[in-house]
């Protein structure tokens, strides 16, 4: 699925690119014409991965660069590497992500250090790339974020209660953010159900089984299946602002 040259003129910035939905979604954005920039970690993990991606990516002048969401100071490196190389940002799209099983039981495992650590990088994280960028998107006149939520936002059920916490957060910064940014910047987030991507650490492909037969549509999302709702956000939904559109297959019902 792609949308030809609907992005011709546009910028778009994959924070978290080289994961699997960030991946997805930069493909399906260069496919429809725009620039890409890609983002991996500074301690190298995943640099190799945005670096083949973008040299894959249809078009030109895709960058990959280093950027931590958990420093503002990285964050603002990135806005000046993307205000020298395009001059110009009009769509963000939110992917970075990180999470670590814990069962809802053992709240003596969910320590403060981890809670920490999920909220700086899924909520904080997420709102300091907004905070950081708001400004060039701004400027564009016709400003589009996109954040990565999670239907565990609405089921309370996921990879922990702090991951749900955080991604319920995600939903309300993007009704509150669409508020304050109205008119030149729209606010949207895209909450998938079980992706088939390695996310989460230790689920199996039973895991994936197990999902897809608890799911009406029998089966779980691909990371394009995602990256499409993504694009749609930017190519279709113009009217759209604060609100988050479920991905799950039903699995949420």
């Amino acid at each position: 699925m792609s949308y030809p040259n609907t992005l011709g003129s546009k910028v778009a910035l994959v924070v978290g690119g080289s994961g699997g939905i960030g991946a997805a979604a930069s493909r399906l954005l260069a496919e429809a014409g725009a620039q890409v920039a890609v983002t991996y970690r500074p301690d190298g993990q995943g640099e190799a991965a945005a670096a083949d991606l973008v040299r894959a990516l249809p078009g030109r002048k895709h960058l990959a660069l280093a950027a931590d969401v958990a420093s503002s100071a990285s964050l603002i490196a990135l806005r000046d590497a993307i205000s020298q190389k395009f001059g110009r940002l009009h769509i963000l799209v939110n992917a970075a992500g990180f999470t670590k099983p814990v069962s809802h039981a053992d709240l003596e495992a969910l320590d403060d250090d981890l809670i920490d650590r999920m909220f700086q990088v899924n909520w904080r994280g997420q709102f300091a790339t907004i905070r950081t960028f708001a400004p060039l998107l701004k400027a564009s006149g016709d400003g589009q974020i996109v954040s990565i939520s999670s239907i565990a936002a609405l089921t309370g059920i996921g990879s922990s209660i702090a991951y749900c916490a955080a991604k319920a957060g995600i939903d309300v910064m993007t009704k509150s953010l669409a508020r304050a940014l109205a008119p030149n910047i729209r606010v949207l987030a895209v909450a998938p159900g079980v992706v088939d991507t390695a996310f989460v650490p230790g689920r199996s492909a039973d895991f994936n089984e197990k999902v897809a037969a608890a799911t009406p549509l029998k089966r779980v999302g691909q990371p394009e299946e995602i990256a499409a709702a993504i694009l749609a956000c930017a190519t279709h939904l113009t009217f759209s602002t604060g609100t988050t559109i479920v991905v799950d297959g039903g699995r949420s019902l």
